[in-house]
């Protein structure tokens, strides 16, 4: 995935683009680059690292002119190299492109235009759209028509932006999202609001197949066949205060502080929203419920939740596993997609194969004005704000708090939700950093970690060990406590490392007994509990809860402490894991 930016105002491009940049950098960074229109030529600075190392380097922030176009890159084809950056450039520097996406046919239309002369100076797929272009407009003089042309010779999943001689910027979009972002002076197209929500909180969001030319302070909108369309520009709701990290070091430490919050936030769902959702749910036959990473372990919990209160019986799928798996739907069947960006290229593949089936969709999303809002036919909106750090924490949560909120009023009740309960134990269990992060400075220099759990808190300890790989790049292994004797306990000896998820519930007796066998065979053990054990080497506390459906907002916690503690130790970035980009928009 990568963040593209074109701008075209009154205002000096330069700045206003790397400053969009930054702000959406956790969709890529391996490489940074701009290209600036003045006086009718093009200018293009870029190379490999982040916004602020390539631009303390080229000093890209001052380059003239008030027309330009802006990428960060998290590669897909083509190493991290200064020729791979972007922009791409064509014609003698006559048009610049930024992609986000992958052209899947790119080695025969490479292959083609080399026949006809074109150079090549990168090994990247987006390439080819810069040739394209040009070639088609050499062809028919017609911007419009270059545009066109080009999207109909590309297959796959993209959104690019270009910027031509004359001043024109044009974009398209096809599966990934593009976004115009409305000013009073100018005009942004974007790949994210976060790209322009500093100068502007209104947006016109683009439809699959959508084309913009923005041209003599106006825009136009028109398909691939070159029929006009409108689409209705939207007010963004979030407030620019949470993009920044204030006092913290890091925007994970911050994200995972702004749970406290975010939950509360995530509670407070409009009472027609959630009725129709449930409705919605309640009438169906079958219930499938897809997510990628961390949605995918929202999803397990959601499938134990929904099948004990609600007497739902529904079924957890990879959203990458779908496609093998969501063939034989109906009408009286429905998807739950469950995403924090509403971008992921594998969970829209998943509601669009239901969809085509004329299966209801359902989603759970943070941003509720992605492309997966618009496909379901309810949503409801996590409200967790901008979740800038790329490894998801508080979006994690505030699925769960829906979930419960689902499961509670279908089943009248019987859930037994306590808000102001359950935010106190949060509260709690950020107060108490300091027992973590000395648990971190001791299990620094270890290079793998298990974390043990039965039923809720199995999907937990996947996700407390997602969160070690991501962060801390720790080999870290979430086990099915039941499964010890399976196989897992094998690995059991002196120094290997056992988190145990075991509050007082009904798996309480069961795990402890797991917690002897690994302890016997010389293994340092962990416990995440709300009682002291003296098979525990370590003791994280955590709150004692009424109802145990709801330990895992609280245990999830500590893991995603350990694991930012565990990359700061490491001297790792924790808001930039390598090779990883925060919703992944490529397959």
């Amino acid at each position: 995935m990568c963040s593209i930016i074109g701008y075209k105002g009154k205002d000096f491009a330069a700045p206003i683009l790397v400053n969009s940049l930054k702000r959406m950098e956790y969709r890529g960074y391996d490489s940074v680059g701009v290209a600036t229109l003045d006086e009718g030529k093009l200018l293009v600075r870029k190379g490999t690292g982040k916004v602020a190392e390539v631009n303390n380097k080229l000093d890209m922030s001052h380059m003239s002119g008030h027309i330009g176009i802006g990428h960060t890159r998290w590669a897909t084809h083509g190493g991290v190299t200064d020729k791979n950056a972007h922009p791409h450039a064509a014609g003698d520097n006559k048009i610049a492109v930024v992609h986000n996406g992958i052209i899947e046919n790119y080695k025969e239309l490479k292959a083609e235009l080399i026949k006809e002369g074109y150079i090549f100076a990168s090994e990247t797929d987006s390439e080819v759209i810069a040739h394209l272009l040009h070639r088609y407009y050499i062809e028919t003089e017609s911007i419009k028509q270059s545009l066109i042309k080009t999207c109909k010779r590309l297959q796959g999943a993209y959104a690019f932006v270009a910027v031509f001689q004359d001043g024109t910027i044009g974009g398209a979009r096809y599966e990934e999202p593009l976004i115009i972002g409305v000013a009073k002076e100018g005009y942004f197209v974007s790949s994210d609001v976060l790209g322009f929500l500093e100068h502007t909180d209104k947006a016109i969001f683009l439809d699959n197949g959508d084309i913009t030319i923005v041209d003599n302070d106006k825009v136009e909108i028109f398909d691939f066949e070159g029929n006009p369309v409108n689409r209705p520009i939207t007010q963004v709701a979030w407030e620019l205060g949470d993009i920044d990290k204030g006092k913290y070091a890091h925007h994970t430490l911050k994200e995972i502080d702004e749970q406290k919050l975010s939950i509360i936030r995530a509670y407070n769902q409009e009472e027609e929203k959630i009725d129709e959702f449930c409705k919605i749910l309640s009438a169906a036959k079958n219930v499938y419920i897809v997510g990628s990473g961390t949605s995918y372990h929202s999803a397990l919990v959601a499938k134990h939740v929904l099948g004990r209160y609600a007497k739902i019986r529904v079924e957890a799928i990879m959203s990458s596993e779908s496609k093998y798996i969501l063939s034989s739907l109906d009408k009286d069947s429905v998807v739950i997609a469950i995403s924090q960006s509403g971008e992921t290229a594998d969970v829209l593949d998943s509601v669009r194969l239901a969809k085509n089936q004329g299966t209801k969709i359902l989603s759970i999303v943070n941003v509720t004005t992605s492309s997966l809002a618009r496909m379901s036919d309810s949503f409801l909106g996590t409200n967790s704000g901008p979740e800038i750090g790329v490894a998801a924490t508080k979006s994690f949560t505030a699925q769960l708090i829906i979930i419960y909120s689902i499961a509670d009023k279908l089943s009248e009740g019987k859930l037994g939700l306590d808000k102001e309960k359950l935010i106190h134990a949060v509260d709690r269990m950020l107060s108490n950093k300091s027992t973590v992060e000395r648990l971190a400075q001791e299990l620094k220099n270890h290079k793998d970690l298990y974390i043990l759990g039965r039923f809720l808190h199995y999907p937990i300890a996947l996700e407390g060990a997602l969160k070690v790989k991501e962060l801390a790049y720790v080999h870290a292994e979430g086990i099915a406590a039941g499964e010890l004797k399976h196989g897992p306990l094998a690995l059991m000896e002196k120094n290997t490392v056992v988190m145990i998820l075991n509050p007082h519930d009904s798996t309480f007796n069961d795990t402890i007994s797991n917690a002897h066998e690994i302890k016997a065979r010389g293994a340092t053990v962990v416990g995440i509990s709300d009682s002291k054990e003296d098979v525990y080497d370590y003791w994280i506390p955590i709150p004692a809860l009424s109802e145990e459906a709801l330990y895992p907002i609280v245990e999830v916690i500590p893991l995603q402490l350990l694991a930012y503690y565990l990359a700061v130790g490491k001297n790792v970035d924790p808001d930039y894991p390598r090779n990883l980009a925060k919703s992944v928009t490529v397959r």
